[in-house]
């Protein structure tokens, strides 16, 4: 398994990612995780739709938490052509009743705690952590990665406005 130190860092700390990196132009890899029912769910079950990944750590922490509202709001607007996914490795069960308090019904949450999956096809689990790193990836309707952006420091956001020019240019 492949690991990378110091492409982020957690309050100036650096960390471990573990998995294969997933560059822009690539194929994106398929990849298993659960649903809040605990069904398993494939990137290929949307095909056919530009699909928007945003990997955080976990929902229950404020930035996570912002940025998942923040997606919601977007999904909202482009729901039709776009599927936004946030995937984290918290327990679908969790996932489901932060879901549920923070009004979030737009954005496909899933979990990624079983297996690690996704974190290791895309190279952004935290070793030292069992952790996903903050991402937001853009996948094209043919299944290609045609945005990336790995956030640097885990406790900062996205930045919005960037993945939404490229979601509009892709879309």
């Amino acid at each position: 398994m492949t690991e990378k130190r110091g492409l982020i860092t957690m309050k100036g700390n650096p960390l471990t990612l573990v998995g294969t990196e997933v560059n822009v132009g690539e194929q994106a890899p398929d990849f298993v995780v659960l649903d809040n029912d605990l069904q398993p769910v494939r990137l290929s079950s949307f095909e056919g739709k530009v699909i928007v990944i945003s990997a955080v750590p976990s929902l229950d922490t404020p930035v996570c938490d912002v940025q998942t509202r923040k997606f919601n709001e977007a999904a909202g607007k482009v729901a039709d052509k776009t599927v936004i996914l946030t995937i984290s490795m918290d327990l679908p069960f969790a996932q489901k009743r932060w879901c549920g308090a923070a009004g979030v019904d737009k954005v496909v949450t899933l979990s990624d705690h079983q297996n690690a999956d996704f974190g290791e096809k895309y190279g952004l689990l935290i070793k030292e952590l069992r952790l996903l790193a903050r991402a937001v990836l853009i996948v094209d309707e043919k299944g290609i990665v045609r945005y990336k952006q790995l956030v640097p420091e885990v406790a900062d956001e996205p930045e919005y406005d960037a993945v939404m020019s490229a979601l509009e240019e892709i879309v």
